[in-house]
């Protein structure tokens, strides 16, 4: 079973007039992904690849009965798109843009609590469940339906690892990019719980990157709260001291967030750990084969 998005996801583009959003609006319909409306301030009665452009959010879902949001928006504006979509009340909001301030985000977190909607990013390529939906900027074709569930921080080495899976002949359930930055919407946390409850996820890979404490903070969860077989990886073990590196959460400081220390809590949390995105299929295919 999927968690998240799937066949009862019925997508909305903020941005789909734009470059990318029009461009992964068609990959997404393509997919097979129910993509009903996009949303434009001032486009609404045009279409984009026949799919109806409002303009704005309320109005989508009112005439669609839009569920999900993908963003698609430059940075500064891309705030108050997250805002729009809170406040109509959509279940989940997937936000691709990057570069939004992290001082903005903690606004929207704090504008979060107490809200029916969950919020996956900023700096997210978004999820997918094979064979139902895709939502975000995700290569569909090397996504197999499986029982895998994926949650990273990283973009590209998602894909690597994903293709590893898939060539090793297990499938993903759902693979879930969180975001690169310093304040994201949903966490490792957030989408084990999920994982934990959905009885067709056998075990989960986790790929974490250097920076901050959330790998930590995981590892000492799932020691006490996670009874599934858990991989993972790190990205960063050959970042060079006292550098700060291109995402907004690989940020070290005063000694902590490095590869060693997110490696060590894993392993002592029992998650499996390989040292490249290869060995992670490679261990998983062992536990589970």
């Amino acid at each position: 079973m999927s968690i998240l998005v799937g066949k009862e996801t019925k997508l909305l583009v903020q941005g789909i007039t734009g470059r990318d959003g029009s461009f992964h609006a068609r990959m997404m319909k393509e997919y097979g992904t129910n993509v009903v409306a996009g949303v434009t301030p001032g486009k609404g009665g045009s279409s984009v690849d026949g799919i109806p452009v409002f303009n704005s959010v309320h109005e989508a879902k009112e005439k669609t009965g839009a569920n999900t949001s993908v963003i698609f928006v430059p940075a500064r504006f891309a705030v108050d798109a997250i805002y729009e979509a809170i406040d109509a009340e959509l279940d989940l909001i997937v936000c691709i843009s990057e570069g939004i301030p992290t001082l903005e985000m903690a606004k929207v977190m704090s504008y979060l609590r107490g809200k029916k909607t969950r919020l996956i990013g900023p700096n997210s390529p978004g999820l997918i469940s094979p064979e139902e939906a895709k939502v975000g900027i995700l290569p569909g074709h090397i996504f197999k339906k499986g029982s895998i569930g994926v949650i990273s921080r990283s973009g590209t080495l998602t894909y690597e690892i994903v293709y590893h899976i898939t060539n090793s002949g297990f499938g993903e359930s759902t693979c879930i990019g969180i975001g690169g930055d310093q304040i994201i919407g949903t966490k490792f946390i957030d989408c084990l719980k999920l994982f934990r409850e959905d009885d067709e996820t056998e075990a989960v890979v986790l790929v974490g990157e250097i920076g901050g404490q959330d790998e930590e903070e995981t590892a000492a969860w799932i020691r006490e709260n996670f009874n599934k077989p858990v991989f993972g990886f790190i990205a960063g073990k050959t970042a060079p001291p006292e550098k700060r590196m291109g995402h907004a959460g690989a940020i070290i400081s005063g000694g902590s967030g490095t590869a060693p220390e997110k490696i060590k809590a894993f392993k002592e949390a029992g998650i499996i750990v390989g040292e490249t995105p290869k060995e992670v299929a490679e261990r998983v295919k062992e536990r589970l084969s």
